[in-house]
This record gives structure tokens, sequence and C-alpha cells, in this order.
């Protein structure tokens, strides 16, 4: 199922990689600011983003995963419950201070006709629709793959039940036996669906992060203006390893066998690098002011920030804050909430200097 479902991520990435460079090379209507250009040292600045983005991406999606290796990181720790309430944060932080502005000032630049653009609020009304969406995909793909697990429950109980017959045992302990099965068939089915809500989860949030991670990737390398890439290249390497610790989180909760695990790592530390090696490839054509490349970056930034704060509010943050083990320690309690608090600070401070 992972598997399928890492498909269909990589399928619609493929088509994101392909068919953003493809919208937004258009020309101008929009006056250009040509004063701070230098294309050679801008190109050095990209190359050295393109190395520190993936490396802080490699690293923040696999500090998680030492759960395996490491005890103390592990899901059953509360210093996981932690770290995960501070990745919540940096993403809810990222879907509310980063992307959802740039999809505002995108889709009402005055580089746009005022006329549609400036009569209906086309950002805040594509991230609530995406939100809903996100609910609706991740409503209806886990029902589905619950369905399909439930199936095998009652044949794992009947194989139970029919055992004892044989066996001609007491009919209180044949009794005894087959609720026994019918507790452990149950048990297994929670956990089957817990496991699966968890893959549902991982693979939504990084095709949330897959979408914005390419648009910024394309606009730094489209950019020839040192002054403007140089504090980006610090800024987004944090940003790639706060965001890279919040997905590592879920899928290690995910329990997806290693290659699955190995292909979603690689993906999100690829990603901004594939896009700024797009941007410089496409900068001849590019014009980040012309309507096109406006719109098409204004919607998928509005998309992008509508699956990112529906995945940490419900998905992350309502399910762990909610979740008894926390309901009952004051001290994991405060310190969730602390670690929210952080992460969602440090990640606006970050803008700043985005």
């Amino acid at each position: 199922m992972g598997f399928k479902i890492n498909i269909q991520v990589f399928v619609f990435s493929i088509f994101i990689f392909l068919i953003i460079p493809t919208l937004i090379a258009a020309e101008c209507t929009c006056d250009e600011e040509d004063g701070d250009r230098n294309k050679s040292k801008a190109l050095r600045y990209k190359i050295a983003a393109l190395s520190s983005i993936m490396v802080a991406s490699a690293i923040g999606v696999c500090i998680p995963l030492l759960g395996k290796v490491i005890p103390a990181l592990s899901p059953e720790k509360d210093i996981f419950f932690i770290i995960k309430a501070f990745a919540a944060g940096v993403i809810l932080s990222t879907g509310f201070i980063h992307v959802l502005p740039d999809a505002f000032e995108n889709l009402t630049s005055p580089c746009l006709k005022e006329h549609p653009s400036g009569d209906f609020p086309f950002t805040g009304f594509v991230a609530m629709c995406t939100a809903m969406g996100t609910l609706m995909v991740d409503t209806y793909a886990t029902a589905y793959f619950q369905n399909q697990n439930s199936k095998k429950t009652p044949t794992q109980v009947e194989n139970h039940e029919s055992t004892a017959d044989e066996e001609h045992e007491e009919h209180v302990h044949v009794h005894t036996h087959a609720s026994h099965g019918h507790a452990h068939g149950h048990i297994s089915s929670d956990t089957s669906s817990e496991l699966l809500r968890h893959r549902v989860v991982s693979q939504v949030l990084e095709l949330g992060i897959i979408v914005h991670s390419v648009i910024i990737g394309i606009s730094l390398g489209a950019s020839e203006s040192p002054k403007t890439i140089k504090p980006l290249v610090g800024a987004l390497t944090f940003h790639q390893f706060f965001e890279g610790m919040g997905l590592g989180s879920c899928i290690t909760q995910a329990n997806f066998k290693n290659l699955s695990i190995t292909v979603m790592g690689l993906f999100f530390a690829l990603t901004t690098p594939v896009g700024i090696g797009i941007g410089i490839g496409i900068s001849s054509v590019y014009d980040e002011n012309s309507p096109t490349a406006l719109i098409v970056e204004g919607i998928f930034n509005a998309a992008s920030a509508g699956i990112l704060i529906y995945m940490a509010l419900v998905d992350l943050l309502a399910a762990d804050f909610m979740n008894p083990r926390m309901q009952k320690s004051g001290t994991l309690r405060l310190g969730c909430n602390i670690s929210l608090l952080l992460g969602a600070g440090a990640m606006s401070l970050i803008a700043k200097w985005a």
C-alpha cells in the first residue's frame, strides 16, 4: 500500500517539475528591476544554496528516523512527542508565515489586471478549497485502506475458532479461546488502522511540502540578483532542515519499509535542489513578474498553504495533543507546548531573512 501511494506522489511530483517551468516561462508585462543583476556571482550563490539545502534537508529528515538505531528517539518515548510538536510548529508557521503571504503577494500583484484578481480573494479561496480537499482525501484514503484491511480480520478469527473445535476441548475453554481470538483480531485491526492513518498522513504531508519546495527552488534558481539570493541561502537551509524533521517524524510513525523510507527521504532532500536547477536552466526566459508566473505560483502557493495548515493542525497537533498519553502527563503537555511555540517561533524568525 505504501509503495502504491509513493508511486502516486512520484507521478504528481514529476508533473509539477515539468508543468511549472513551462507555465511560468512567459513574457513580462510589468517593469523589471535590473539594478542588482550579476549572473556569475548569482550562480555561485545558487550552487552554494543547492548544496547546503540538500545536506540540511537530508539531515533534518534523518534525525527522527534514527529512532530505529537510537532507542531514545523511538516513537514510544516522550522525547519523540516533543520533537514532533516542534516540527508541527515549523510546518504550521511555514503555511501561515511563509507560503500563504507569498500567495497573497502573487495573486494581488499590481502586475496583474485589476479584474478579476482584485474582485475576489482567490488566495484564501484556493487555500480553503485545498484544505477541504485534503480532508476528503485523508478521510476516503484512510477509510478505503481500513476496509481493505478489515476483510482479513474475520478469516483470522474463524481460524482461531476452528482450531479450538478440532482440539475437542471443554466448552468453557473453547468459548474463552474463541473470545481471545476475536479480541486478538480487534487489536490487530486497531493497530493496522493506526498504521494506515500514519501512512496516509505522511504521504499527503510530503505532497504539500513538495509543491512549495519546487516553487521556492525555481524562484531562487531563476533569480540573477546576488542581493536577493544571499539571505535566502541561510534562510532556506534552516527552513528545509526543520521541515525535514516534521516529515521524518511522520515517516517514522508510518513504519514504512526501508525502500519506501529511502525514496521519501531522497525525494524531500532533492526537491528544492532540483527546483533550483530548473530555475537556473530557465533563468533566461523566466520572469517572476509576468502574469502567468504570478498566477501559477500564487495558486500553487495557496494550495500548498492549505495542505500544510490542515496537516499541522489536524493530523499532527490535534492527534498528539489529544493522545491519552499526553492527557495523563502534565510534564509532557508542558514540554510539547513549549516545543510547539519554539518551532513556530523559530520558523517565523526565519521569515525575516527569507
